[in-house]
């Protein structure tokens, strides 16, 4: 089934690649590699750039720590992602795509911020699933890491589908266990999406000039860009043609619901 269906962050390396290029980044720090699919063009990058890539994972697949043995220039963090940026220094770029919740996300979002602004670098993000159906429903690897206040209620069971709001019992897109899903979608502190959202805000009312890229495929990729930084009309140049693109989005909506159809096939046939 996992066949059938893009999800990769790496699918967007044709517009990563040179963005990461064009802002001359050497050190990226990426939070969430599994299996590494996107970890190995980071690396590319950073080898060529003369720089580091820092992979941030508590539980990797095998081979991501297989290949991560391999590569002088590639460090493993161990360790959530929280609890990881005390190490961090001057870091260019962050790849976001680890527990796609509010209260990770945010949090991931302003720890990052604050390392760049004390280090003086300019910010720079690259942020998946801030599409559907993460934008606003809440998904959790490990619930017990996000605090009672901020944990939606929740099911390792049930999964979504593109037309319905509520889950469904059993079937739909879900984890199988991997990963949980809040049980409504929508509301304050709910999703990637309101987490950026938020983020922006606040750092709006500070004073902080950063704009925002939305593309509306793959589960979505959004890119925060410090609009101070002297590449920042670069790297709008490569993301303005597809931001909330109106033809990438029914193709998301198209792409979804055929494979919810699959799903249903199968569940089905099971």
């Amino acid at each position: 089934m996992t066949n059938l269906l893009i999800h990769s962050m790496s699918e967007f390396s044709p517009l990563i690649g040179p963005a990461l290029e064009r802002a001359q980044v050497q050190h990226v720090a990426e939070i969430g590699s599994e299996f590494g699919g996107m970890s190995r063009f980071l690396a590319d990058h950073c080898g060529a750039a003369g720089g580091k890539l820092t992979c941030i994972d508590p539980s990797p697949k095998d081979a991501f720590t297989d290949w991560v043995s391999a590569h002088d220039h590639v460090e493993h963090v161990a360790l959530p992602s929280l609890e990881a940026f005390d190490q961090l220094s001057d870091v260019d770029a962050w790849v976001i795509d680890g527990d796609h919740n509010y209260y990770t996300v945010s949090r991931e979002l302003e720890a990052a911020a604050a390392i760049a602004q004390r280090d003086g670098t300019p910010f720079l993000a690259f942020l998946h699933d801030v599409g559907w159906p993460a934008a606003r429903r809440d998904m959790y690897y490990a619930p017990d890491r996000i605090p009672e206040e901020y944990r939606h209620p929740y099911s390792f069971e049930d999964g979504v589908h593109i037309d319905l709001a509520e889950l469904v019992p059993n079937g739909g897109m879900r984890g199988m266990g991997q990963y949980a899903l809040a049980l409504h979608s929508g509301g304050p502190r709910n999703g990637v999406l309101t987490a950026v959202e938020d983020f922006l805000a606040t750092a709006e009312q500070s004073g902080r000039q950063l704009v925002y890229a939305h593309v509306p495929a793959v589960f979505g990729l959004g890119v925060i860009i410090d609009a101070e930084a002297e590449w920042a009309d670069d790297l709008a140049g490569i993301f303005v043609p597809f931001h909330d693109s109106p033809l990438l989005a029914s193709l998301e909506v198209n792409r979804l619901r055929n494979y919810a159809k699959v799903i249903e096939w199968q569940d089905c046939a099971a």
